[in-house]
């Protein structure tokens, strides 16, 4: 799982990152508030860890413009201050958990992990794009009902796509998803799996279901069948 840090003291910044390495998870980690909001809005997280105090935008001006976005990203908060009134005014904004510095490293580990979870229990199960359905539960992939036969990377491309319908995803974007560890792989291997996975969505040709935005990256947008 790949997770955000958005701190603007050094020391602070290389130590989470250290813990969250050190549990298993990816980091992906900026100084300034500006930089981060940018990362939140356009690469694929699980969750981030944001501190209120940043410059460029504040850790409160990044969670309220990320769920005016839409973004449903969980976000843990960290902050010098620890009042109730400064967790109130954080939650509001939109932040899913808060946590006062200092604090122990197995305690925002905790946090995190706690996020997570509940992000997963209110995903659901069953994604949709027109008549092509995807079961995450199950990992099963069907087209007017009818089951298809996906590779692991398809079907992680195909969630990926789906998850992120009507919004156009670079093709680094799509690669950084599908190669998380930083494996060497040029522009012609996602588009010879593009190519693969359009074949078996839309045999036929009637369905587009993986549009190309010339110069941006790829779209799936499907419309409903009525």
């Amino acid at each position: 799982m790949r997770i955000l840090v958005i701190e603007d003291e050094p020391q602070l910044l290389n130590l989470i990152s250290h813990q969250l390495t050190a549990a298993g998870f990816m980091v992906d980690q900026c100084s300034d508030g500006r930089e981060g909001l940018y990362i939140a809005s356009e690469y694929p997280l699980d969750a981030a860890i944001v501190d209120i105090g940043l410059p460029g935008l504040s850790g409160l001006e990044i969670v309220a413009t990320l769920r005016k976005q839409g973004s449903l990203l969980p976000i843990l908060l960290l902050t010098a201050q620890s009042s109730w009134q400064d967790k109130v005014i954080g939650l509001e904004a939109g932040a899913d958990d808060y946590l006062a510095k200092p604090f122990q490293g197995e305690e925002l580990l905790a946090r995190i992990k706690a996020l997570l979870r509940r992000a997963a229990s209110a995903t659901d199960s069953v994604l949709t794009s027109g008549p092509i359905c995807l079961d995450t539960s199950t990992q099963v992939v069907s087209v007017n009902n009818e089951t298809v036969n996906l590779t692991s990377f398809e079907y992680r491309l195909l969630e990926f796509l789906i998850r992120n319908q009507g919004n156009v995803i670079g093709r680094q974007t799509i690669t950084d998803y599908l190669y998380p560890h930083g494996d060497d792989h040029d522009s012609n291997v996602l588009e010879v799996l593009i190519g693969r996975l359009r074949r078996k969505l839309d045999p036929d040709g009637t369905l587009n279901p993986i549009q190309t935005v010339r110069g941006q990256g790829y779209r799936c947008l499907v419309q409903s069948s009525q």
